[in-house]
């Protein structure tokens, strides 16, 4: 179905921008080993278990959010990606943004590349340098 990993994730969120649990579950594999770890969250194992958080996430609205800042290593059958996810979330004082830190794990399977593991955390208020750029300059 998904060609490459990043089809893969650009159609998971797209289907969280969306709102459609079901389009955001054909970017999960059929694998009942799946993980998912939302921020503050406990560990979800399972596709029911993870099909019901996100059903439950997308009933209240949409989840306006942008992965950015992608950091991609891949193996011909798996492939992570470190996103930062800005998501825009309404508070007294307006909408105003929240960053997380996204894991997301792919594997290459009979079906094309498909979503095993999903962990996400808030991130600092203060991002780090490297977190400020697409490219990080040398570490050492």
């Amino acid at each position: 179905m998904f060609a490459t990993p990043d089809e893969a994730e650009h159609a998971f969120y797209e289907a969280l921008e969306t709102g459609d649990l079901a389009q955001l579950m054909e970017v999960w594999s059929d694998d009942d080993e799946i993980v998912c770890i939302h921020p503050g969250g406990q560990r979800l194992i399972g596709h029911d278990a993870v099909q019901s958080s996100w059903q439950e996430i997308l009933s209240n609205a949409p989840v306006p959010i942008r992965p950015t800042r992608q950091h991609a290593m891949q193996s011909m059958m798996n492939a992570v990606h470190t996103v930062v996810e800005q998501l825009t979330v309404d508070t007294e004082q307006g909408q105003q943004i929240v960053n997380c830190y996204a894991t997301n794990v792919f594997h290459k399977g009979t079906s094309g590349w498909r979503l095993v593991l999903h962990h996400s955390s808030q991130a600092p208020d203060d991002l780090g340098p490297t977190d400020r750029q697409d490219m990080p300059d040398l570490l050492h």
